[in-house]
């Protein structure tokens, strides 16, 4: 067993140490160098090329589409390996809903939905976009798990799946697209910009959607026995 003191001994140690990091990122971040580039300025006189009028939307589904197109590969992998992973289900049984909350479900759900498909639209010209619309999407299905009205994930059927990848695979689909016509990688024409930015972003609603519900779907029921896949 470790000794009180020693304990006490590399509590403080540690805090120091963080303290000294601290200080250490503080002082690097205010020595830093005025920027020689002003990155609000480059991309607002480049905005009219992305066929989109919000400078956030431009920056992640087109100046820096490579980052966002490895991001959404990110959380599929995550979720595929939530799936992977996941405990086996045996004899789960379903708790009974409550009543509030499935009247709850049942008023907001509907209403969670065109929220969503608002921020979608929305992304262009405003504060929006896939990842917002993706995130309500999901809270709907969690609530309507919470609700009783959705099951447990067992094993996602195909449609699940092409739901899930469908986002990933319109961005592939688009990137290899423009390639044909001679551009390079995800350097859109400037005429089909704007379309192509919304046909990937209803993509990716949707697989954002599922996969961040599928992170909560994919748990047993509390009443469930499981078992590790091993």
């Amino acid at each position: 067993m470790i000794p009180g003191s020693i304990k006490r001994a590399g509590r403080v140690l540690a805090l120091g140490l963080s303290l000294g990091l601290a200080l250490l990122l503080g002082w690097a971040m205010f020595d830093l160098p005025p920027a020689e580039i002003r990155l609000p300025e480059q991309v607002a006189a480049r905005l009219a090329e992305t066929g989109v009028s919000h400078p956030v939307t431009a920056v992640l589904l087109d100046f820096r589409s490579y980052d966002t197109l490895l991001e959404v590969g990110v959380l599929l992998l995550a979720v595929i390996g939530v799936l992977a992973t996941r405990a086996e289900v045996r004899d789960g049984v379903e708790p009974a809903p409550e009543p509030v909350l499935l009247a709850l479900a049942r008023v907001t759900v509907p209403l969670m939905v065109v929220v969503a498909g608002y921020l979608l639209w929305a992304g262009a010209h405003r504060p929006g976009g896939a990842f917002q619309a993706g995130a309500v999407l999901a809270a709907s299905g969690v609530l309507l798990r919470l609700a009783g009205r959705l099951p447990a994930w067992a094993t996602p059927g195909f449609t699940m799946r092409l739901g899930l990848a469908v986002g990933l695979l319109i961005f592939l689909i688009v990137a290899a697209g423009v390639m044909v016509g001679g551009v390079t990688l995800l350097d859109y024409p400037s005429d089909l910009a704007g379309g192509l930015i919304l046909l990937i972003e209803a993509g990716l609603a949707v697989s954002i959607g599922l996969t961040l519900a599928g992170l909560f779907l994919s748990a047993p029921a509390p009443g469930a026995n499981r078992e590790d896949a091993s």
